[in-house]
């Protein structure tokens, strides 16, 4: 759409509808609303909340605190929560095959939350890396990740959620041709209401450290022949992005999510304009630490900076921003 000739000043005054904050609202073009947020959080299989070093003001929760979570996200209007599992080292093998435990921390996680929040939806990662003690999101073959082999195992993993009640299965892991799979998996076993958010843009990226600190993957992952280069993005694509989008439209997503958020805001929009499909961002752990640590050095105001960062993902076009500051920004937002 072009835009019409404006008119010269001083007959135009553009500052006329910045002068005050009841005008400023009135014309505003993108609106943050709790509506906007899934909180993401992370479950132990311990008791109590764990700090998280690198993440100021976020910890590992242990089942009875992400109920507390689910209940809080209820009565903050916080649609979803999006559930992320750190698991004991000494239990994690090559495989992963906790990822497919009905009995896991996971699933004992969804269950208790559904039970005690049914109307707060509960999104599960889809993806071996916080439970494999190599680190990667999939099944390592002659010093290779094994696409195939890794999308069985992420089908085995994605069901048990499914069964637990979980809402929405988010496959995290870029293995090629994983949504048609789950999709034919779901149906197969009449969980067919079950929706799909596949990372369908996910980066190999920086920004990604705090959170593997959170999960306790560490460093592990990030270089060898099995980097996670070779199946995450290459962060300077920006039409591959868009045909792995439309493949994960095509094989059944429901909706679709750019990964990182605020460094890759030019992806999510150019994702929105193309498919015109409910599109998500996850502002991810670098971008929550490097917003705490500069509040906390006294470099920012922390609030504005929360709030106008997550306002620039509804300017960009998405339809919500998965994010660890959802119960606070809400909190902000409903004042």
């Amino acid at each position: 759409m072009s835009m019409p000739p404006l008119a010269a000043y001083p007959a135009l005054r553009l500052r006329r509808l910045r002068q005050a904050d009841w005008v400023r609202r009135l014309v505003r073009e993108s609106v943050l609303t709790p509506a906007d947020l899934i909180w993401s959080i992370v479950v132990h299989e311990g008791e109590g909340d764990i700090p998280v070093a690198s993440m100021p003001g976020v910890s590992r929760l242990s089942v009875d605190l992400c109920v507390q979570a689910a209940v809080e996200a209820r009565n903050l209007g916080i649609p979803a929560i999006a559930i992320f599992p750190h698991i004991d080292g000494a239990k994690k093998d090559a495989a992963g095959s906790l990822a497919a435990d009905p009995n896991g921390v996971v699933c004992r996680a969804v269950r208790a939350m559904k039970a005690a929040a049914p109307e707060v939806g509960i999104m599960c990662d889809v993806a071996l890396d916080p439970f494999t003690d190599h680190g990667h999101d999939g099944v390592i073959e002659d010093g290779k990740i094994a696409n195939d082999a890794t999308i069985d195992r992420l089908v085995e993993q994605a069901l048990v959620q499914a069964r637990a009640g979980c809402d929405i299965l988010a496959p995290s892991d870029m293995m090629d041709g994983r949504c048609g799979k789950l999709r034919a998996a779901l149906e197969a076993e009449g969980l067919q209401d079950v929706m799909i958010m596949s990372y369908a843009a996910k980066f190999a990226s920086a920004f990604y450290g705090p959170y593997r600190d959170a999960i306790g993957s560490g460093k592990l992952g990030t270089a060898g022949p099995a980097d996670k280069k070779t199946y995450q993005m290459d962060s300077a694509n920006t039409e591959e992005a868009l045909r792995e989008v439309a493949l994960d439209i095509a094989e059944g997503s429901d909706m679709v999510m750019v990964k990182p958020g605020m460094p890759y805001l030019d992806i999510v929009s150019r994702v929105v304009r193309e498919f015109n499909m409910p599109t998500f961002a996850f502002q991810v752990s670098g971008e929550y630490a490097m917003i705490m640590a500069a509040a906390q050095n006294g470099w920012i105001d922390e609030e504005r900076a929360i709030l106008e960062s997550l306002g620039a993902f509804k300017r960009a076009g998405a339809a919500g921003i998965i994010t660890y500051f959802a119960p606070r920004a809400a909190r902000m937002l409903g004042a």
